[in-house]
């Protein structure tokens, strides 16, 4: 393993650890051409995103979206970037856009979900929540305590 290779392996594994400063100290010693490979650039988008830097976030997930137009993981980050933007009715279009790949990933739905609740369609927030819940059981312990879904709490605790 080489120099560059194990920086961004560093990287992965301080990002999985919510050490974000750390994670973003390995990548600062990547050289110039390293920060156009994909790993490295979602890399610096969960770097941010964990520090809430949301509007630079975003500038580098259009980048993987651009980069990887097939690939489901650049559409979500760059919605909840928006949403986080308070650009929430953005982020549905920009999924609603997104490439088919996204209606395999439980987050979809769920994150369709929490956008929808607080634009206020509940019945709608309620049916995909529950689609992703029957995708991934351990959303449902997310979403008793998301903030995005404090109006929905009752109807969920009921499902």
């Amino acid at each position: 393993m080489n120099e560059q290779e194990r920086r961004i392996l560093a990287a992965q594994g301080y990002v999985e650890l919510g050490l974000h400063a750390e994670a973003q100290a390995e990548l600062t010693h990547l050289p110039s051409e390293a920060y156009s490979r994909v790993d490295v650039i979602e890399l610096r988008v969960l770097c941010l995103m964990g520090d809430q830097q949301w509007a630079e976030a975003l500038a580098l997930t259009y980048r993987l979206c651009e980069l990887e137009s097939g690939e489901p993981g650049g559409f979500i980050h760059a919605a909840y970037c928006l949403h986080e933007l308070g650009r929430t009715q953005e982020a549905l279009d920009l999924l609603a856009r997104g490439p088919a790949a996204l209606r395999t990933k439980p987050v979809y739905y769920y994150n369709l979900g929490c956008y929808l609740a607080c634009l206020g369609e509940d019945e709608k927030a309620l049916r995909l929540l529950q689609q992703s819940f029957e995708m991934d059981g351990s959303l449902r312990s997310h979403a008793r305590k998301d903030p995005d879904l404090d109006g929905l709490r009752a109807k969920l605790e009921k499902n």
